[in-house]
């Protein structure tokens, strides 16, 4: 087993993340991208806190200017972290974003729509799979998940199934790296991902009218739920009280009303702010793996405010709409 890492060799790594801190998309910040007068004037709060320039009235270039920042992130704490591990928890999603993208390709150049922030370097992932046809030099779960989402893609035609595939591996590979880890704090927080999917799952399940055997292919084992307490609870079982000890309990409140027609928005925003909530403590941690793990993962709620307030502004939407739809900010 890896020698786990010491809360001390996160030293130089911890301050370094406080002094990005303060480039953070705040509460505050997201309230003069609100208020701005047009989408020009928000992107410039964007400019401020380091993202580069992009055409205010371009979702393209908007979707190209968040691919930089993320790509920018990740790389450069992977360049610093004393255990590479602990990010690679958070790169594996980038993986299975460009193998996913690749495989619906089906042959076509999606060269841009990938995101060169994963364990495999997303050009040499394209250039690989292109000139063999073979999915053989991906890591074993990965590649036994591509080979068994390639032949259903095939078979059905459905996206869908695809995806469900590559899902069940992407969080199964997560889960086996956080545990590798051996970092409860980083453990916890996947686990509290897993729970949120498989809370969305239920839930648009039974909004959806779909049966049980349905949600079984959708659920992911590993959250601290048991996936047969989900289907209990799918099944006619209070979902309330089975997330009531966990950080999903006022998102599960949600759920219920959703299934019941409410507020789908509502409900997924709860989701994402209950899974930010678990790593929030580390506000008050002075170093330490906790420190990196709590800014990667609020960065990737950066990143999906400023997709949500720009696309709003670009549309036209009032502020009040838009707000409606924000997740919690980190700071």
């Amino acid at each position: 087993m890896a020698k786990k890492n010491k809360d001390t060799d996160y030293l130089f790594l911890s301050a370094h993340i406080r002094s990005l801190e303060r480039n953070l998309l705040t509460g505050a910040r997201m309230e003069r991208m609100l208020d701005a007068a047009d989408a020009a004037d928000a992107a410039k709060v964007l400019g401020e806190i380091g993202y580069e320039e992009f055409k205010p009235e371009s979702e393209a270039e908007l979707n190209q200017a968040l691919l930089k920042e993320r790509e920018k992130l990740f790389a450069e704490l992977y360049r610093f972290a004393p255990d590479p591990r602990v990010m690679d928890v958070f790169k594996i999603k980038y993986d299975y974003h460009n193998l996913k993208t690749i495989i619906k390709a089906r042959g076509e150049d999606v060269s841009r729509l990938l995101v060169d922030a994963g364990r495999i370097p997303a050009g040499e992932l394209l250039k690989k799979y292109s000139d063999t046809g073979a999915w053989d030099f991906l890591p074993e779960t990965m590649r036994r998940a591509a080979v068994e989402a390639v032949a259903v893609l095939a078979e059905t035609f459905d996206p869908q199934r695809s995806d469900f595939i590559l899902d069940r591996a992407y969080f199964e590979e997560m889960l086996t790296a956080a545990q590798e880890t051996r970092c409860d704090y980083l453990l916890c927080y996947v686990r509290a991902t897993i729970d949120a999917a498989n809370l969305r799952s239920i839930v648009r399940t039974l909004r959806m009218n779909r049966g049980l055997d349905f949600l079984k292919k959708v659920l992911f084992p590993g959250g601290t739920v048991p996936v047969d307490r989900v289907l209990h609870a799918a099944a006619g079982g209070n979902m309330l009280e089975l997330y009531r000890s966990t950080v999903l309990r006022a998102a599960a409140e949600a759920g219920e009303a959703a299934v019941k027609g409410g507020s789908l928005t509502d409900f997924e925003k709860l989701c994402d702010d209950a899974v930010l909530h678990q790593v929030a403590t580390a506000k008050q941690v002075p170093f330490g793996p906790e420190v990196l793990i709590a800014y990667v993962a609020a960065k990737e709620t950066e990143f999906t405010a400023v997709r949500i307030i720009m696309a709003g502004r670009i549309a036209g939407l009032k502020p009040d709409v838009i707000r409606e739809r924000l997740r919690e900010s980190y700071v």
